[in-house]
């Protein structure tokens, strides 16, 4: 399947509000980075060195608030790309699963017991014939031809296929549905958001706003956990 959805998380702070068309002081400094998976950060108060600083601009008129193309690059992208080709799911769902299950750690545990960049659970792993869950190539097939036999059980239904890769594929059965479990419907409103619904067209961005932990107020493309308003 293939899609020209632009699936990029646009993270920005407080600093870079005006870029976007909310008020903010004319004079702030504004600093710009994009880290190894593509994600573009505005901010007013650079915690990394990769930051750089931007002067005399606007956003719209340079184009770095434009979303980067829909295709995938990266860590990894070599091993999702030929993962995907061999059971025919799109690169750029692949991408945001493994985002969303390990934010890219290949070492990743959960408190369950899955295991690597897809989560493979041990005796998921195991019927998938994947010897090494740490290692990417193997975890990344596993889980992609998991999740091919998922979307093939439930017809193409994405939502659902992603309800089961989480929920597993017995809570999807008994509800018809995507169980009423908070952290599997936060799970499958985040993948989509990040692919762009997998409806292959284009979709409207909605801009969510939080506050940390620190109190850095934050605006993002990405549903948070416990969104506190909406931009827009």
């Amino acid at each position: 399947m293939k899609s020209t959805v632009q699936r990029s998380l646009l993270v920005l702070s407080v600093g870079a509000l005006g870029l976007l068309g909310w008020a903010g002081p004319a004079s702030a400094a504004s600093f710009r980075m994009v880290d190894r998976e593509g994600v573009i950060h505005f901010t007013n108060a650079p915690s990394d060195p990769r930051y750089q600083r931007q002067s005399g601009w606007t956003g719209t008129s340079s184009g770095w608030l434009q979303l980067p193309g829909s295709g995938v690059h990266g860590r990894y992208a070599e091993e999702i790309n030929d993962a995907a080709n061999r059971y025919a799911v799109d690169p750029g769902l692949v991408h945001s699963v493994i985002r969303v299950e390990s934010a890219f750690n290949p070492w990743a545990v959960s408190r369950k017991g899955a295991k690597g960049l897809m989560q493979l659970m041990p005796q998921t792993a195991f019927s998938l014939g994947v010897r090494d869950t740490f290692d990417a190539r193997q975890n990344i097939d596993g889980g992609v031809r998991h999740l091919r036999g998922l979307i093939d059980r439930y017809g193409g239904n994405l939502p659902l296929a992603l309800a089961a890769y989480n929920a597993g594929a017995q809570a999807v059965d008994w509800y018809r549905a995507i169980p009423p479990y908070p952290e599997t419907q936060q799970y499958v409103r985040r993948i989509l958001s990040l692919y762009g619904g997998g409806s292959g067209g284009a979709t409207s961005q909605v801009i969510y706003r939080y506050e940390d932990a620190q109190g850095t107020v934050v605006y993002t493309n990405i549903p948070p956990i416990s969104p506190r308003s909406l931009a827009r």
